[in-house]
């Protein structure tokens, strides 16, 4: 029961910041704008990345019923921040925001194998 309540607190977490990120790049936030000129990536693709991550939203809430579908949003956004990563090494981006998004890679992976235990 216990694994089942990390689960839902690391979901429900994972799914309030990528939601957040989503619709900031849906809604062309400054924040989002900034980040994507930094990263040197065109702001259309940039904006794409959104999509991702509403489905790993999306996946991740399903998943609390369905545990296939949070494994898949989970795993799906460890894939997602390893790209982030690569893209904040290539730029020689500062070390915090590194270790940030290492940390949401963690967290993301610790969420898929705690709902592949619970399901």
């Amino acid at each position: 029961m216990e694994l089942f309540v990390a689960t839902v607190v690391l979901s429900g977490l994972l799914a309030f910041v990528f939601g957040a990120g989503a619709a900031g790049k849906l809604t062309r936030a400054r924040s989002e704008l900034d980040k994507a000129t930094k990263l040197r990536i065109p702001w259309p693709r940039y904006r794409l990345i959104a999509v991702p991550e509403a489905a790993a939203v999306v996946g991740l809430l399903a998943g609390l019923g369905i545990a296939a579908f949070g494994v898949a949003a989970a795993a799906g956004l460890v894939a997602l921040m390893a790209g982030a990563l690569a893209f904040r090494i290539r730029v020689r981006d500062a070390i915090p925001w590194l270790l940030g998004d290492a940390a949401v890679l963690v967290l993301a992976a610790i969420t898929a194998t705690l709902r592949a235990l619970t399901a």
